[in-house]
């Protein structure tokens, strides 16, 4: 059984696949300071609770935002799982020319979810995830990944508007009740919600407008559902939560074969 991890800036998000069957996944938050045991003992805790054991996983592949969880992440491998964890970065073998200035900062999540879109959808394709950050990653027709795009994201321009603005409260994020605030929280939702939804209907506008009209979208991340259906119809073709994990498997696969 494969493990597949995702170390993100906020969350953590992994899974098990059974071949290519995924057989459960789980968040928990990313603490940046945990060590392999921490890791090791969360691990088993929650694939335990599914039934699964430690014993179970015969491989496992990591990417990850966070630098120092990397080593940690593959060192509780090496103590808990008795085998290598593969890490996602320079030198692993991804199928996919990169086309960049230096191909060695590209960030593992981002190489992963380009890797998931263009074998699910094909090129030219754009995977959009929302995250700490928003991240837009363009494939070529011809399956090289051309660069990207990155805005602040949805939780940080929150975070910010309460930060910054001593009137403004925080707030949950939810669905707009209408376009126009009749409250402060209600202006906030209404901004966010449709401010990141026009935000994405331009990008993808300009990127089809440069690779074509059939360049097609997907979204993942946490807080696309937030988003998405505020988007324009045809913005975004797809939402998967799980396109991560299904580029984690799709690398670990790839490096079978190097």
């Amino acid at each position: 059984m494969l493990l597949a991890v995702d170390v993100g800036n906020t969350q953590t998000h992994f899974g098990t696949w059974d071949g290519e069957r995924l057989v459960e996944h789980w968040r928990f938050a990313t603490v940046r300071e945990s060590t392999a045991d921490e890791l090791g003992a969360a691990l088993r805790n929650l694939v335990e609770l599914r039934g699964v054991g430690l014993a179970d996983l015969d491989a496992s592949i990591v990417s990850s935002t966070v630098p120092q969880l990397a080593p940690e992440w593959a060192e509780m491998g090496r103590r808990y799982l008795n085998h290598e964890t593969i890490v996602v970065g320079p030198g692993l073998k991804t199928g996919m020319p990169i086309r960049i200035d230096n191909p060695r900062e590209l960030g593992a999540d981002r190489i992963v979810n380009a890797v998931a879109a263009h074998t699910h959808l094909g090129g030219p394709c754009v995977a959009v995830d929302f995250g700490t950050a928003i991240t837009y990653d363009v494939v070529s027709g011809a399956g090289e990944y051309l660069g990207g795009i990155i805005t602040p994201g949805v939780e940080i321009s929150l975070d910010a508007l309460s930060d910054r603005g001593a009137k403004l409260p925080k707030i949950d994020l939810a669905e707009p009740r209408s376009l126009i605030g009749k409250s402060t929280v209600d202006a906030i939702r209404s901004g966010i919600v449709f401010g990141f939804a026009g935000q994405v209907d331009g990008i993808i506008a300009r990127l089809r407008a440069e690779l074509g009209e059939a360049t097609r979208a997907i979204a993942t991340g946490g807080l696309a559902r937030h988003v998405v259906p505020f988007t324009a119809r045809g913005s975004i073709d797809e939402v998967d939560d799980l396109l991560t994990l299904k580029g984690l498997r799709l690398l670990h696969a790839r490096s079978l074969q190097a």
